[in-house]
C-alpha cells in the first residue's frame, strides 16, 4: 500500500506553510530544511500513532525518514512486520 499522500499531507501541514508543489519525493526533508531534526521527531510521533507502529531508536535515521519516498518504503517494511495492521485490525485486538 502507498502512504505517500498521507505523508505528504502531514508534512505540508506541519512544516511546509508554502507551495506544496516543491516538496520533491525524492528530496532529502533535511537538506531542503523542510523539516528538522525537532521536526523528525514530529513526523516519528505522527507515524507510530497513525499507523499503529513502533519505531527504535536505531531504525531513526535519514536512510528511513528523510524523504516521502524513503518514510514510505520504511513504513511498508514496519507495516509488513505486523499483517494484522496490514489488514486494518487494530494491533493486539481479537476478531470476534
Amino acid at each position: 500500500m502507498n502512504h505517500k499522500k498521507e505523508i505528504r499531507d502531514f508534512v505540508v501541514a506541519n512544516f511546509l506553510f508554502e507551495d506544496a508543489s516543491r516538496l520533491e519525493e525524492d528530496a532529502s526533508f533535511l537538506d531542503t530544511g523542510v523539516v528538522d531534526s525537532a521536526g523528525i521527531l514530529e513526523l516519528i510521533n505522527f507515524l507510530e500513532s497513525a499507523f499503529g507502529i513502533r519505531i527504535e531508536s536505531d531504525e531513526m535515521l535519514p536512510e528511513n525518514l528523510d524523504s516521502i519516498n524513503r518514510v514510505d518504503a520504511f513504513l511498508k517494511r514496519k507495516l509488513s512486520q505486523n499483517p494484522e495492521r496490514l489488514a486494518g485490525k487494530c494491533p493486539g485486538t481479537q476478531s470476534a
